[in-house]
């Protein structure tokens, strides 16, 4: 069984077992026929980084291994009408812009001052901390596995988005599984995110990119929530509401995450001419609109999202 088929497979049973989060079965055809078609291969914006291969081979990865930490958003500084996210994304273009890619041996022993300078935060926050760990395990496997080369990394997956996932989830830096009834669900949002942003952004062309599973992070719940695709048990929900921290690896957030990606798998199966990974740039970017803005979402500090 790949990566991916565990992924389906954890999400479906735990959406099978919820108590906290269920999903709408009734609302599924509805809400898939009204869904748009397909999205552009490319967008404008997500190109962030031009330039040879390696170069946007480093920035994608780099980037993919500190896509996280939307709990402390709130608390970064952000830029002027820009998400977390984009903070950081926009942060690393221009260092790049400015310097260059880190290389691997520099990602090895970078220390969050580094980090929070490069992205204009204060250097004692604790996500600093936590994106220069993973950085420094990126730029480790980076260096002794593939020869100091971001690109080797995605060539070494031979045209596969699953066979380059199942490769970064194996490193600390993207790991993201969750216990459940005493039973492990995966989840890899980001060694996933990884492999698409690789592909769309010309590095490697990967032949089965409709392999992938939803990018399962808070926000396509909070979209799926807010459509009346995902029903969230009233404490819950009033946590939500409240904005209180839900802990990492709880019943309530994996449940949260596992019915958002066995959603998509049901709405795609309503709309075979849309992925899985389709479905999430449309959700994601359906989440920055001003009517799922005003309305608090789940957070959650940790490493995986």
């Amino acid at each position: 069984m790949t990566l991916v088929d565990e992924i389906r497979a954890g999400c479906e049973r735990v959406a099978a077992r919820a108590t906290h989060v269920t999903i709408a079965h009734d609302a599924i055809p509805a809400y898939a026929a009204a869904l748009p078609g397909p999205p552009p291969e490319t967008d404008p914006e997500d190109r962030l980084v031009d330039g040879p291969p390696e170069l946007r081979a480093a920035f994608h990865l780099t980037l993919d291994a500190i896509n996280f930490g939307s709990g402390w958003f709130p608390t970064l500084r952000k830029r002027e009408g820009r998400s977390g996210y984009w903070t950081v994304a926009l942060g690393l273009r221009d260092r790049f812009a400015q310097h260059g890619a880190w290389s691997a041996a520099e990602l090895r022993m970078l220390d969050a001052r580094t980090v929070a300078h490069a992205l204009g935060q204060d250097p004692a926050h604790e996500l600093m901390a936590l994106f220069a760990r993973s950085l420094n395990d990126l730029g480790a496997h980076v260096a002794d596995e593939h020869g100091g080369s971001f690109l080797a990394v995605a060539q070494a997956a031979d045209g596969s988005a699953v066979a380059l996932a199942e490769r970064l989830a194996a490193w600390d830096c993207f790991a993201d599984a969750s216990p459940y009834a005493g039973r492990r669900v995966p989840f890899f949002k980001r060694a996933q995110i990884a492999a698409s942003d690789l592909h769309h952004a010309g590095v490697v062309a990967l032949h089965d990119l409709d392999r992938l599973t939803l990018f399962a992070d808070n926000l396509v719940p909070h979209v799926l929530r807010l459509d009346g695709i995902l029903r969230v048990a009233p404490e819950l929900a009033a946590r939500i509401d409240r904005e209180e921290l839900i802990a990492h690896d709880s019943a309530e957030e994996v449940e949260l995450r596992a019915c958002a990606v066995h959603a998509v798998e049901l709405l795609v199966r309503e709309r075979p001419d849309l992925t899985a990974q389709q479905l999430d740039h449309l959700l994601w970017r359906k989440g920055g609109g001003p009517d799922y803005k005003a309305v608090p979402r789940p957070r959650c500090r940790c490493t995986a999202y």
